[in-house]
């Protein structure tokens, strides 16, 4: 190989480098209440290292989403990105499936309704 050739790889090297390419989690959307953030949760299947039983663990990401156009119950793509605030460091990609718009029951039973409300100052006032 003569020294032109060496030079022409070299050349050729540094002038595609690769970078790494960053990580990305597929999950689905359980908080969207921040301003431009939401909660993916991305489940694992592992195995057990002993006792090779098959378990399911989960883990909650916090994504940065610009238009806050993700909803509770969307199946998300996202992917790493550069420290955004103290837990940010992941952005919406995508959204690879819209949710079914349904709020589930534990949240409508944490709020309180407007009937008791009321109910609970109108007796107060006749008392």
């Amino acid at each position: 190989m003569t020294q032109q050739e060496a030079m022409q790889g070299a050349a050729s090297a540094t002038a595609t480098p690769t970078k790494p390419r960053r990580q990305r989690k597929v999950g689905r959307v359980i908080s969207n209440k921040m301003n431009k953030t939401i909660v993916v949760e991305v489940e694992a299947l592992k195995r057990h290292r002993i006792y090779k039983r098959t378990y399911r663990q989960t883990k909650h990401f916090y994504a940065h989403d610009e238009n806050n156009s993700c909803q509770i119950g969307d199946t998300v793509l996202i992917e790493e990105s550069r420290p955004l605030s103290k837990l940010k460091r992941w952005r919406l990609v995508e959204i690879v499936k819209r949710g079914s718009g349904v709020v589930p029951v534990s949240e409508l039973e944490a709020e309180p309704s407007l009937e008791t409300t009321e109910e609970t100052t109108e007796e107060e006032e006749q008392s």
